[in-house]
């Protein structure tokens, strides 16, 4: 007889925080909110806001590999984990180091689980737009497939 994997509840609240919020995290949020729809409240935020890009939502990259699965990012609003409107998350998921430093102090005293998933930052390739849009392809689909084995369907 075969046996019954039994699956874990789903978190009721999931936090993905990487350093901007312009591209691993909303990326990650909006996978996960495409893969669970409403039946986990899902939101990301990061540590702080770029200056010169503060109002201007998604990496233009991001959205752009986002439109080919058919994930609109062009609302996105990047926001720091001190503009959260509410810190009661089940689970924080950092994407960097320096948010998994940040989720730690976040969580201390609370029933949140962190975990740390290590996602390379395509912003750091270089060459063609086609060699850079497949470096955000691939942390998308890094990021897909992470998601897809911490919750499956």
């Amino acid at each position: 007889m075969a046996s019954v994997r039994s699956r874990a509840p789903l978190p009721g609240a999931v936090l993905f925080a990487c350093n901007f919020n312009r591209v691993r995290s909303p990326m990650a949020e909006a996978l996960l909110k495409r893969a669970l729809g409403d039946r986990v409240y899902v939101d990301s935020c990061g540590l702080k806001l770029e200056p010169a890009e503060a109002g201007e939502g998604a990496d233009p990259f991001v959205r752009s590999v986002m439109e080919e699965i058919s994930v609109d990012l062009a609302s996105h609003a990047p926001k720091t984990f001190d503009e959260l409107e509410d810190a009661s998350f089940d689970l924080v998921i950092s994407l960097t180091p320096e948010a998994q430093h940040r989720a730690v102090e976040m969580t201390r005293g609370r029933a949140a689980e962190i975990e740390y998933w290590p996602t390379f930052d395509p912003t750091l390739a270089e060459g063609s737009r086609e060699a850079r849009l497949a470096a955000y392809r691939e942390v998308r689909d890094h990021l897909a497939k992470r998601i897809a084995e911490r919750f499956p369907r």
